[in-house]
């Protein structure tokens, strides 16, 4: 099985010694992303709401990258740093797999990097491999 390290363009810089996602056999592994400016400028910390948007648009940059769409995703792992805005959160995720919506975790951590109050990792199905 062949190991490949993705990197987007579109996707905010990596803060650390790690990979955006990495492609091993039929599957992609991304790294958590998180509301951070694609331009490099550091997190954007708002609503919740606007930061797990501009989350979204970072794992979409990412997979899109690698060729992949949310359709891809068969999982995710979400982190909050407040299971109190658990609802709030859903009904935005909600929004972006409205149908078919791929298997998920969700925990609270007591700290998230960059103080921002979502984290989302996922892992991707690549079609006909």
């Amino acid at each position: 099985m062949s190991k490949q390290c993705i990197n987007a363009d579109g996707a905010p810089p990596a803060v650390g010694p790690y990979s955006h996602a990495v492609q091993a056999g039929n599957f992609l592994y991304m790294s958590g992303q998180l509301a951070l400016n694609p331009d490099g400028s550091g997190p954007v910390h708002g609503t919740l709401a606007e930061e797990t948007h501009l989350t979204f648009s970072n794992i979409k940059a990412v997979l899109s990258a690698a060729g992949l769409t949310l359709a891809d995703v068969v999982k995710t792992t979400v982190f909050l740093d407040d299971m109190g805005k658990f609802a709030d959160f859903n009904a935005i995720y909600a929004e972006y797999f409205s149908e078919n919506p791929p298997a998920r975790s969700c925990v609270q951590a007591a700290g998230l990097p960059a103080g921002v109050q979502v984290e989302i990792e996922c892992i991707a199905l690549i079609p006909g491999e």
